[in-house]
């Protein structure tokens, strides 16, 4: 990548938009794809651009670096509202969509690579896009495997009018997983132009930290079982369904670490806490930013099915439980039922909200029992399952060998 701006006096130059503040998942694999492209050019170097509370509790790559923008969180009923300021959602997006655009203007990239929403949080990355396409920068969108249900995404989209935007900013579309597994795009009237320009990349490997922040252990031993649940904000019921099952069947023959997540409630973290004192063979922790280093000596995973867990069981090759939500998104339930189809993991439905059954405990008991006898993704043989990285490296490269192409972008918008 370095020769093709050599002309420019520095190395490429790419920025990177995330735009969610609440969860883990979009930060974690915007910083997986930052990782990749300046592993594969000394010369790189990756902004990203995001609205996680939590992103400075995370270490990046010599190279990577962030802006924090502010933080705005989607309530039960659709609505956002600001994060921390005491500011009308409003004004905090024209300040978000301003820091973008100010950002990248200054920043000057060589390509723009955007996570997920095509225009950002109601539509904060228009204007950016706007001026990056005017002066040639190749603009791709990254999209996990699986967005939502099929008919749920058409509606979304045509409100937002995605599609449109998709021909008219986008050189490349990128998805991170393989058709034959799910294509996010299914029953979207997706016009040949677009469809044309995008290029499925296999699953993001994942590999353990070179310098793991150290844990301690000081109840239970690997091998253990490992339940995570992602940031937490959701994750109650599955933490809740695996602590009843300890409690009602001490004979599960593995212990199991929890991690609870960062984004949930203190008062459930405290009732969990408290629960967990009491059992022998549970042990807990709030957070980790290295869940790679605690998956390697696990048994087996317990988790909600999200992509980059996902991601993680497949490229540790570990027997995975999953328990996908529902709300507000089908994504979960969708990727989890054609993993399972595939032989890849089991799934297990989510139980209704509250406090689990006897009934419900004994499932889960028998299922923790039964999950270090699965058997193991690997013994399902997908061609190219786990070459995203690689693959990202090498579309990311084809891109920046275009180079910056003024006249195309005004042709396409044209168009």
């Amino acid at each position: 990548m370095a020769e093709t701006l050599a002309r420019r006096g520095h190395g490429v130059r790419i920025l990177i938009y995330s735009h969610d503040s609440f969860g883990l998942g979009h930060l974690r694999r915007c910083r997986e794809i930052a990782h990749a492209l300046v592993e594969a050019d000394e010369d790189a170097s990756v902004l990203i651009l995001s609205g996680s509370p939590i992103i400075g509790s995370f270490d990046f790559r010599s190279r990577v670096d962030f802006v924090r923008i502010p933080g705005v969180i989607k309530l039960r009923n659709g609505e956002y509202t600001s994060l921390k300021l005491p500011l009308a959602v409003e004004d905090t997006l024209s300040l978000r969509a301003s820091i973008i655009e100010h950002t990248a203007d200054v920043f000057d990239p060589d390509l723009f690579i955007v996570d997920k929403e095509p225009l950002g949080l109601r539509g904060e990355v228009a204007q950016t896009l706007a001026l990056l396409n005017a002066r040639g920068v190749p603009c791709v969108l990254g999209l996990r495997d699986v967005m939502d249900d099929p008919e749920m995404l058409a509606h979304e989209w045509a409100r937002k009018h995605v599609l449109p935007a998709l021909g008219e900013y986008y050189d490349d579309i990128w998805v991170y997983g393989l058709p034959q597994i799910c294509d996010p795009l299914a029953g979207l009237d997706v016009p040949p132009s677009v469809a044309k320009r995008v290029s499925y990349t296999g699953y993001l490997r994942r590999a353990a930290a070179p310098s793991p922040q150290p844990f301690y252990l000081e109840k239970i031993e690997a091998p253990y079982i490992l339940v995570t649940v992602g940031g937490g904000g959701d994750g109650e019921a599955i933490v809740d369904w695996v602590l009843s099952a300890y409690e009602q069947d001490p004979s599960i023959p593995h212990p199991a670490l929890v991690v609870l997540g960062p984004f949930m409630g203190s008062e459930l973290q405290a009732d969990f806490m408290a629960r967990v004192n009491r059992l022998d063979k549970v042990e807990a922790l709030t957070f980790h930013p290295h869940v790679e280093s605690l998956m390697q000596p696990a048994v087996g995973v317990v988790c909600m099915g999200g992509y980059n867990t996902f991601c993680e069981v497949l490229s540790f090759d570990k027997r995975a439980l999953m328990i996908p939500r529902t709300e507000p998104r089908l994504e979960q339930r969708i990727r989890a039922g054609q993993a399972q189809e595939l032989g890849l993991v089991r799934m297990l439905e989510p139980t209704p909200a509250g406090r689990a059954t006897a009934g419900e405990a004994q499932v889960m008991a028998t299922a923790l029992k039964g999950l270090p006898h699965q058997a193991r993704p690997s013994e399902r043989v997908i061609p190219g399952l786990l070459d995203g990285r690689e693959n990202v490296v090498r579309l990311a490269e084809q891109a920046l060998a275009r180079g910056r192409r003024p006249q195309l972008a005004a042709a396409r918008r044209r168009g």
